[in-house]
């Protein structure tokens, strides 16, 4: 059982449908009790980082992040649920994240050439830096789908794999039972459907 975090962020239809096609049994739900019974944890998250911390703490449910994270069950941050994971963002501001995750949360703007688009939306390839299990049955050289503007930057102990665009970015991180993707593998075709079977096949620590 696959628990979903729902905290008023995010487009968890898609991500549940896709649950489903590889036969996971999950369950959307903002109660404690339920992410905390259940064998692993999706923290998704779309639209601005302070807003989301806003709701996640101001719901409690930044509590039964930690308490999954600290049982050891596998928990995957997903777009700005992965960046909720560091242990800040300089999104117009500075805001603490949840810190579960050496790194911080920095603007495309400044970093990559000029005349390259952001936000960065659609396909990119992934390279991978490092053997992790949420890769486990992905290529080389993939392609998953992404949307955002930020990304994680000083993440090397977690760093699982990076994506080009100008320079390159954080695509995918995992440290022992913590993991996060930049991209949507829920929008990613059998490509992210891999990504999905493969957290769903990780054991807790």
């Amino acid at each position: 059982m696959t628990a979903i975090i729902e905290y008023g962020v995010g487009n968890l239809f898609s991500l549940k449908c896709s649950l489903n096609a590889i036969g996971e049994e999950s369950v959307v739900t903002g109660d404690a009790d339920a992410i905390l019974k259940a064998d692993r944890v999706i923290l998704p998250g779309v639209g601005a980082f302070s807003d989301a911390c806003a709701k996640l703490r101001g719901s409690g449910l930044d509590r039964a992040v930690y308490a999954a994270a600290d049982s050891g069950k596998p928990l995957l941050g997903i777009c700005l649920g992965m960046q909720l994971l560091f242990e800040r963002s300089f999104e117009y501001g500075e805001y603490s994240g949840l810190g579960l995750l050496k790194g911080e949360i920095v603007p495309m703007r400044g970093r990559i050439p000029a005349g390259i688009a952001i936000p960065q939306i659609g396909w990119n390839q992934l390279k991978k830096t490092k053997e992790s299990r949420i890769l486990s049955n992905t290529r080389e050289g993939e392609y998953v789908y992404f949307v955002h503007s930020f990304f994680a930057e000083g993440c090397e102990p977690s760093l699982a794999a990076t994506t080009e665009y100008g320079i390159n970015m954080t695509a995918a991180v995992e440290l022992e039972n913590v993991c996060g993707c930049q991209f949507h593998p829920e929008k990613s075709g059998s490509a992210g459907l891999d990504i999905l079977r493969a957290f769903c096949a990780m054991e807790g620590r």
